[in-house]
């Protein structure tokens, strides 16, 4: 399980210095995303992108809405620098709207700063600690006309990258029918629906979305492969945890494993996703 703690820090840091590999790693993903999230964006107010990490989501939606007003909120000043400066190097969007991020937690800010007429985020709600008290207070600090925009990680058997790791290091996720944030925390679409109806959301259409994770390219696709999974995700953690010759022995598995998933100089790993959709006000859907 992530904390806050972890993303202001050490899984932080790791992810800023990962981020082209994170990124590509959603690259199958952001298309459907960011459509979704244009297709409901207003031309004109103030959104929020939660979790924003290195900025890819708000930097899309910059150059969809270059009259929006874009905060993008992360708990990691590493990842919120690498945002800062892909956003200074990019070109110029023409338009009024303006674009900046932020390191802060994101219902102290949208508290601050409401009200929102546009929620989004790319994989960062299933990391909040109570999901009902902070869909609750998305909705304070919403316009009436607001929109909730997320993806989230549809459950583990559908996602290559943990079903892999746990074949691999024998370390079975614990089930528990208590709630925990984390990767899969909002897999269940009927839980994540009730979520949102109790904060005072009236939630849309769930699009379940399958995609390409990709984990691996280039000349050596198989040892960018292993290194990506060796630095991000549950293989990370077993590989961090485990004595040297453990180490070892997950690190062989994984490269015999990925050999399976090897197409010319690209590596991917089977993935799904929600794209999940709810308004402020009555259905729209």
């Amino acid at each position: 399980m992530t904390s806050g703690q972890d993303w202001s820090g050490r899984v932080g840091d790791v992810w800023a210095a990962e981020w082209q590999r994170t990124d590509r790693s959603f690259a199958d993903l952001a298309p459907h995303l960011n459509a979704a999230i244009a297709a409901v964006a207003p031309h004109r107010g103030k959104a929020l992108d939660i979790g924003c990490g290195a900025g890819a989501t708000g930097l899309a939606l910059h150059g969809a809405r270059p009259d929006l007003d874009i905060i993008g909120v992360d708990l990691s000043a590493g990842l919120v620098g690498v945002a800062r400066r892909r956003a200074a190097d990019r070109e110029a969007v023409a338009g009024e709207g303006s674009l900046s991020f932020r390191c802060d937690d994101a219902l102290a800010l949208a508290a601050r700063e409401a009200p929102f007429d546009l929620f989004l985020s790319r994989h960062g709600v299933m990391f909040f600690s109570d999901p009902v008290a902070a869909f609750a207070a998305l909705r304070r600090a919403a316009s009436d006309s607001a929109t909730l925009i997320f993806s989230c990680f549809d459950a583990r058997g559908h996602n290559g990258f943990a079903t892999l790791a746990d074949a691999i290091t024998g370390q079975m996720p614990v089930s528990s029918d208590a709630y925990q944030p984390g990767p899969f925390a909002f897999a269940d679409s009927h839980a994540v629906a009730d979520w949102l109806e109790q904060a005072g959301w009236t939630p849309g259409a769930a699009a379940r979305i399958s995609f390409d994770y990709v984990i691996g390219q280039g000349d050596a696709p198989l040892a960018d492969a292993v290194e990506f999974l060796s630095r991000i995700g549950p293989a990370a953690r077993a590989i961090g945890d485990a004595p040297p010759e453990e180490r070892a022995r997950i690190t062989t598995a994984l490269e015999q494993a990925l050999g399976d998933y090897r197409i010319e100089d690209r590596i991917a790993l089977p993935a799904s996703a929600w794209i999940w959709r709810a308004h402020a006000g009555a259905d729209r859907t």
